[in-house]
């Protein structure tokens, strides 16, 4: 008889991480400053979660990360293990950027392609069966629902396995079951990695956030950091959790200093 595959694991062996540094970060558009002078600490195997108005610059802040801004940015990026951030960065942006003639399965390998690597289809797989997508791995992005297309961005970024993730606001178009679901995969799949998370959710940031950060005002600053107790994936309906959440809420000016919703 036969011997039965064994499942793959999608999630790889953990890599020893490195803090990421960000000193004197600036950037402009049109004359108007994004942020200046900003500095931001990334510690190793930690998610830090990122909060704050829309349009304040936390997508620019990501993008200037990934190597993504034009030369209207200055500053330094350093790693604590001495070496170059470029080519340690897996991206996801707010839009999925699947192409549209390739196949969910070949998007989620598509990284590999690019650098010329065979492809590890069988984590691939496993990545695509997690993310709820098996059924439509071989169907072509035009075809699939807006959470679905998020799902399949989101296992493309997983399947990259780099030491350091950015990840722009990558549950916003889930369903509240999926989102809670696909939380838990990243928090596994991206264990011992230095990984960014932007969020308009702050229950979201307090379930996965080791550190969670706010960014306000022009140009933005940095909030002191919230640092929740207990291991991530955090149970949303604990009573610290939900204080803190009432934090966050006042910290991005939900309530004025009365208590009523401003």
């Amino acid at each position: 008889m036969r011997n039965k595959a064994l499942p793959v694991d999608p999630a790889p062996v953990p890599h020893t991480g490195f803090d990421v540094c960000l000193r004197r970060a600036c950037v402009a558009f049109d004359g108007q400053d994004i942020f200046h002078d900003l500095d931001l600490d990334l510690p190793a195997n930690s998610f830090t979660c990122l909060l704050g108005p829309s349009g304040v610059g936390k997508s620019t802040l990501l993008r200037y990360l990934a190597g993504l801004v034009d030369d209207a940015a200055s500053g330094e990026i350093t790693c604590s293990d001495s070496l170059n951030l470029q080519g340690r960065v897996a991206y996801m942006a707010q839009q999925d950027l699947l192409l549209p003639w390739r196949s969910v399965r070949e998007n989620v390998v598509l990284g590999a392609v690019l650098r010329g690597n065979r492809p590890d289809f069988a984590r691939a797989d496993a990545l695509i069966a997690e993310t709820g997508l098996s059924d439509a791995a071989h169907v072509r992005p035009t075809a699939l629902s807006g959470g679905m297309r998020q799902r399949a961005a989101l296992a493309r970024t997983l399947m990259e396995d780099r030491p350091v993730v950015l990840m722009d606001e990558p549950f916003s178009a889930l369903d509240p079951l999926n989102r809670l679901r696909l939380q838990d995969l990243a928090a596994r799949v991206l264990r011992g990695k230095t990984v960014l998370l932007v969020t308009h959710d702050p229950l979201e940031a307090l379930r996965l956030g080791d550190r969670v950060l706010v960014l306000r005002g022009s140009p933005a600053r940095l909030q002191d950091a919230i640092i929740p107790d207990g291991d991530i994936p955090r149970d949303v309906t604990d009573p610290d959790i939900l204080h803190l959440q009432g934090e966050l809420l006042r910290l991005l000016g939900a309530y004025d200093q009365t208590g009523i919703a401003s």
